[in-house]
């Protein structure tokens, strides 16, 4: 279950409480989940009973305990706590589930996954930028926008539509460094990332810190992250020469081979692989709504770390006379859910997403 699963969860809950009269309350168009602050439990929390309690005319933990008996039974989630004034913390299900039907969900939708529906009917108009990072975060932050459902116009609109097109917004971002042609000196992927990593009221790096880019080595965010991608294209390139069939993680009620569970091989690199893949959904979403790509730039940098611990914690394909077993099969799909999240995001920036490297 992703947060924006969860927040649907959530949302449905305060609509079934409204129309069974628990709550005589406007039913909000979203529900924020995040992970929990200090002093919370679980995976996840939500304040929604907070901001919902002055309009039920009810104490916030009284709504809290109306939401918790509407959502703890939903599947994935295990435990539902009710901490501080009225927060609902969520636990969710044990991992060899949930894993798996991340891994799956993630795989069906491969680089299109995170692409929701939170900004559906809703029209952006944004002004046509001259100035070289303006222009390249305007198509960066039209495309994420778009992930979420928007409709994205320019100032002109289409003839002979009924309506007249929204007022155009214009983002604001310290320019590129001036003289300093970083598309001619990088090329496009390295000038792009260093006018899109950079949040909007920081000045971009230009000069030597720049050219850091075009370096392969660990220090450079974006070789890393092209790399990892690459690391998990060779892997699914050698299960297929070893002949392990593809897209086939177990289900959490399939038999493992060699009386193996899924999930015997789970490590903290795994466990932080699977919980940033589970939040990628939520990450594109904050992008649209602050109009803020260095968002997801910086979450392709942690998967892209969590990517290459977890292909160094431990075997993920078989290795010598070893049979490919129901644990590898489960290892090299979790891969290859990365492998699409880190192509789907580079692709929002405008970034090649090489298989070799």
């Amino acid at each position: 279950m992703t947060p924006a699963d969860l927040s649907r969860t959530v949302l449905h809950a305060v609509r079934r409480a409204v129309a069974d009269g628990a709550l005589r309350v406007a039913v909000p168009e979203r529900v924020v989940v995040e992970r929990p602050r200090p002093g919370g439990r679980g995976d996840y929390a939500t304040n929604a009973a907070l901001r919902l309690a002055g309009g039920a005319g009810l104490a916030p933990r009284a709504v809290a305990e109306i939401l918790r008996a509407r959502v703890a039974t939903d599947e994935g989630i295990a435990r539902v706590e009710i901490t501080g004034p009225g927060f609902l913390n969520f636990t969710l299900a044990a991992a060899d589930d949930t894993d798996a039907a991340l891994v799956r969900t993630v795989l069906r939708a491969g680089p299109r996954y995170g692409h929701g529906t939170a900004l559906t009917g809703t029209t952006v108009c944004f002004a046509t930028p001259e100035e070289p990072r303006a222009r390249v975060w305007t198509e960066a932050v039209t495309a994420v926008l778009r992930t979420q459902g928007a409709a994205v116009t320019n100032p002109t609109g289409d003839a002979g539509a009924a309506t007249p097109p929204p007022v155009p917004e214009t983002l604001r971002v310290v320019p590129a460094p001036a003289g300093d042609d970083l598309f001619g000196r990088l090329g496009a992927d390295a000038a792009r990332w260093a006018l899109l990593r950079t949040p909007a009221r920081e000045r971009p790096p230009s000069g030597p810190a720049a050219d850091g880019l075009l370096v392969q080595r660990e220090s450079n965010p974006l070789f890393r992250v092209r790399y990892a991608y690459a690391r998990t294209r060779a892997v699914t390139r050698a299960a297929e020469r070893l002949g392990i069939p593809q897209d086939q993680t177990p289900a959490p009620d399939q038999a493992p081979d060699h009386d193996q569970a899924p999930d015997a091989h789970t490590t903290p690199a795994r466990t932080t692989l699977a919980r940033l893949l589970r939040d990628h959904p939520a990450v594109l979403e904050a992008a649209a709504r602050r109009r803020a790509p260095d968002h997801v730039a910086r979450g392709l940098e942690d998967v892209a770390e969590a990517v290459l611990r977890f292909l160094e914690s431990g075997r993920v394909l078989p290795v010598g006379d070893e049979k490919p077993s129901a644990a590898h099969r489960s290892r090299i799909a979790l891969a290859e859910a990365a492998g699409a999240v880190l192509a789907g995001g580079l692709t929002l920036l405008g970034i090649d997403a090489p298989e070799f490297l």
